[in-house]
C-alpha cells in the first residue's frame, strides 16, 4: 500500500495505529505528544508510566484509550543539532521501529507525524526525506497503509536550487508556447487532453474498411501496455506499484481489466516507477488518453523531472505541492 501525505488532526484520525513524537519520560509534553496525551485520556499517561521511558530512536507501544485508533507507538526522535550527531540514523531509527511495532502488532494501517520537526528542529524538509525515504523502503516488503500527517505546507519546502530550476523551467516553456502564439505557429499538440483517443482507429490508412476490420486494429491497451513495460524492466508487479505509490488493490483493478483507463496522474505515476523516457511517456499516456502539454504547470513539472531523469516520485510530489499541484499516487 502506498504513502499517504495528509493535513489532518493525528489524534482524530481512524487507523490501526498512530505515533507520537514523544520525550524520553513518554510522560508527555507538547506539541504532537501532549495533544496525544490530552486527547487520550489520563489512562495512557498511567500505562506510559509502566514503561521505564524510551530511548532516543527506539519505540514503545501502548493501548490507545479515548482516541478512535487501536494504539499509540510512542518514538522518542533527535534533537537537531546541525546534522552532526548522527540526527539522520536515529530519526530512520524511530521510522523503522515504530513500522516493526505497528507489523508486530498485525496493524494495517499507522499514521506519523513529522518526528522531531517540532520543538527538536529537526529542518523539515529534512525530516520528510528521512520520513518518506524510510517508510518506502519498508513497504517494499511489506503491505501497510501508512500517513504522514503534516499541518502546513513549510513541511515540503523543496530545495532552492530545485525550486529555482523548476521555476526557470516553468517560465522558458510557457515562455516559448506564448512566443508560438503570437507568431501564429501554436500547435495543437497543446489541447491533445480533448481529444478521445479511445474513439480513433489506430491506423487510417483503410478508407474503405468496415467498423469491424478497424476494431482487429486497435492497438494494446493502457493495461497490456504496463504489464509489458514491466516485463521488459524487470520488475515484480509488487515493486512496480510500490515505486509508483500506487494502492494494490488499485493496480489489481487495472491488471484485471484489460480496458481500464486510469487517472492522469495514475498514469503518470507508473511512468515515473517505470522510468520511462520523455517519449515513452508520451506515448504511454497516449494509451490512457492523455498526452503532456506546455498549458498547464503540472505537465511541465512532469518534464521536467523526467528530462533530467529524477523519478524519485516523492520528491516529485514535493515539487507538486509547492507549485501547488495535484500530486502522484494514491
Amino acid at each position: 500500500m502506498p504513502i499517504k501525505i495528509i493535513r489532518q488532526d493525528i489524534t482524530k484520525l481512524e487507523c490501526d495505529a498512530i505515533v507520537n513524537a514523544a520525550n524520553k519520560t513518554l510522560l508527555g509534553g507538547g506539541g504532537v505528544d501532549g495533544a496525544i496525551h490530552r486527547a487520550a485520556g489520563k489512562q495512557l499517561l498511567e500505562e506510559c508510566r509502566t514503561l521505564g521511558g524510551c530511548k532516543t530512536g527506539d519505540a514503545k507501544i501502548t493501548g490507545a484509550y479515548n482516541l478512535p485508533c487501536k494504539y499509540v507507538i510512542h518514538t522518542v526522535g533527535p534533537v537537531w543539532h546541525n546534522g552532526n550527531y548522527g540526527e539522520k540514523e536515529l530519526l530512520t531509527s524511530c521510522y523503522k521501529n515504530s513500522l516493526e511495532l505497528a507489523k508486530q502488532y498485525d496493524c494495517k494501517s499507522v499514521a506519523f507525524p513529522l518526528v522531531s520537526s517540532g520543538a527538536y528542529g529537526y529542518p523539515k524538509d529534512k525530516a520528510l526525506r528521512v520520513a518518506t525515504d524510510t517508510i518506502s523502503d519498508f513497504l517494499l516488503e511489506n503491505e501497510m497503509l501508512v500517513y504522514i500527517v503534516v499541518f502546513d505546507k513549510n513541511a515540503f519546502s523543496i530545495g532552492k536550487k530545485l525550486f529555482c530550476d523548476i521555476r526557470q523551467y516553468i517560465d522558458d516553456n510557457y515562455a516559448a508556447q506564448f512566443a508560438n502564439r503570437r507568431r501564429g505557429v501554436f500547435k495543437s499538440t497543446a489541447m491533445l487532453e480533448d481529444i478521445d483517443y479511445d474513439a480513433m482507429p489506430c491506423d487510417m490508412s483503410i478508407p474503405n474498411a468496415s467498423l469491424d476490420e478497424m476494431i482487429l486494429q486497435i492497438d494494446e491497451s493502457f493495461s497490456q501496455m504496463l504489464l509489458r513495460k514491466i516485463d521488459e524492466k524487470g520488475m515484480t508487479d509488487s515493486q512496480c506499484y510500490k515505486k509508483a505509490n500506487i494502492d494494490r488493490k488499485l493496480f489489481s483493478k487495472i491488471k484485471s481489466n484489460v480496458n481500464y483507463k486510469p487517472s492522469k496522474t495514475t498514469a503518470i505515476a507508473f511512468a515515473i516507477a517505470l522510468e520511462l523516457t520523455l517519449d515513452e511517456t508520451k506515448d504511454f499516456l497516449m494509451k490512457a488518453g492523455f498526452a503532456l502539454s506546455h498549458s498547464n504547470k503540472f505537465d511541465i513539472i512532469i518534464e521536467y523531472f523526467i528530462t533530467n531523469k529524477n523519478y524519485n516520485i516523492f520528491e516529485i510530489n514535493e515539487a507538486l505541492f509547492e507549485f501547488d499541484q495535484c500530486l502522484l499516487g494514491v
